[in-house]
């Protein structure tokens, strides 16, 4: 991509300003049309959402949108939309052991309900706090159970594929467990051994980085430093790797972009985290320079990947990897082109990876070292916010065009007389979208830095 540095935050005001009343629009809309006893909106099919068997790992991206709609406008409509829909439908979520995805559904829902109230935007009661502080407690424990023992003794959360699979995306799993540690809560196994969470987000932080993550050096001499395996593949008998996998990208040996999307963002968010816990707390996990220099190299090195391999105007393709793109040597000196025949774009990736971006270049110093990466993330979010990716038909359910879901599977609509995936949201993308915007309002206005952790 083509990072502009003549962006400014202020310049984006009018946008986000716009966004939000399509958001508004279009929050309310798919309540009221969607009904939750089919499950959770997944994707959309000519505009409108449908659900997807595989997990219900969307259903707190629809409610956690009502929710961040309220902190972006006080309406409290959207207040009450999203804290009763929690209530009604969030409880499978919290004690839902067949998935990795409680970072995504938890956090979105009680995790924002919990944060706005803490930050005074919202008149809960000293119950309805500990009644959201006892779920997030407990999905974080459950999460941590999810584990898998390497032969060097450390662990990672496996995914809903088994426990010899780790995800990338699962690196944003790893809120939940830091959130439960900061509320006091600990995972409780055989024999009463008490299981700190904050040691098993550490583990599985620092086996991603080992083995999901490629510098171009030692065991990746034959890699590309910054390039990101969707899955590691281990020996579960004897706890050894053995190979990278993916589910929804290309290839084993390309980078599906939005995983890497999600360890950019995620390792970013940790490195905040990390920051902010007192240093008696991580001396047992070698302490706040170790684990501070493996997360800032990962999010150093996966930034640096996605500006080099991303279209000029901040929209990545699918995969790197993708064999179409051959067909187009110069997308990455040109704008994206979500019409084309060769490849598709995937907007989801550019939203999620815009605020690893500037989550990034801010911890950096967005006028020092962090310059390139804070002005990336105004590149990617001054083109999401703003057609062809921001979708202004009151007819179309989603807010975000062009979001890919899963090309092998061939889940993806393709439009009559089209040959690639275009013109659909999904709920993942919308949500980010909007954590985006409020993320960059807050900024803007000088408010309450948008942060998972107290």
């Amino acid at each position: 991509m083509i990072v502009d540095y003549r962006v400014r935050l202020r310049g984006l005001s009018g946008a986000l300003d716009h966004f939000f009343e399509i958001a508004a629009q279009k929050v309310r809309t798919l309540h009221r049309d969607w009904d939750p006893v089919q499950g959770a909106p997944v994707f959309t099919r000519r505009g409108k959402y449908t659900t997807r068997g595989w997990t219900e790992w969307t259903q707190g991206f629809q409610f956690g949108c009502q929710i961040l709609m309220y902190d972006a406008t006080g309406d409290d409509e959207f207040l009450e939309l999203g804290r009763t829909n929690t209530m009604a439908y969030m409880a499978p979520h919290v004690s839902h052991v067949g998935v990795h995805d409680h970072g995504f559904n938890n956090i979105s829902t009680y995790g924002n309900l919990r944060r706005l109230a803490r930050e005074g935007r919202s008149a809960e009661s000293a119950d309805a706090i500990r009644f959201y502080e006892l779920a997030l407690k407990v999905s974080g424990a459950v999460q941590a159970a999810r584990w898998t023992t390497l032969k060097d003794g450390t662990g990672f959360i496996y995914s809903f594929n088994g426990p010899h699979s780790l995800f990338s995306d699962t690196i944003r799993s790893c809120r939940v467990l830091a959130v439960a540690h900061q509320l006091g809560h600990y995972l409780m196994g055989e024999d009463d051994r008490k299981i700190s969470l904050l040691g098993r987000a550490i583990e599985h932080i620092q086996n991603t980085a080992q083995y999901n993550v490629y510098f171009g050096e030692g065991r990746d001499a034959y890699d590309v430093p910054g390039r990101v395996a969707h899955e590691s593949i281990f020996n579960i008998t004897d706890g050894n790797y053995r190979c990278p996998n993916t589910q929804q990208g290309y290839s084993p040996f390309s980078t599906w972009t939005r995983g890497l999307a999600w360890i950019l963002l995620g390792y970013a968010e940790q490195l905040e985290f990390i920051k902010a816990l007192p240093n008696d707390q991580l001396k047992l996990f070698g302490g706040r320079a170790s684990l501070g220099r493996i997360m800032l190299r990962i999010a150093r090195v996966t930034a640096d990947y996605f500006i080099a391999n991303t279209a000029a105007d901040g929209i990545p393709y699918w995969d790197t990897g993708a064999p179409g793109l051959n067909m187009m040597p110069d997308y990455r000196e040109r704008p994206s082109q979500p019409d084309n025949d060769y490849e598709p774009v995937d907007s989801s990736a550019a939203v999620i990876a815009a605020q690893g971006l500037l989550r990034l270049g801010r911890f950096l110093g967005a006028k020092g070292s962090g310059e390139k990466y804070y002005q990336a993330g105004l590149t990617v979010a001054r083109t999401i916010y703003a057609p062809p990716y921001l979708s202004e038909s009151p007819h179309h359910h989603g807010l975000i065009l062009h979001s890919v879901y899963h090309r092998p599977n061939g889940w993806d609509y393709v439009p009559k007389g089209k040959t690639m995936p275009q013109g659909e949201s999904s709920m993942w993308g919308d949500y980010h979208a909007l954590e985006l915007a409020v993320y960059l309002k807050r900024l803007a206005e000088g408010g309450n830095y948008l942060a998972f952790f107290d």
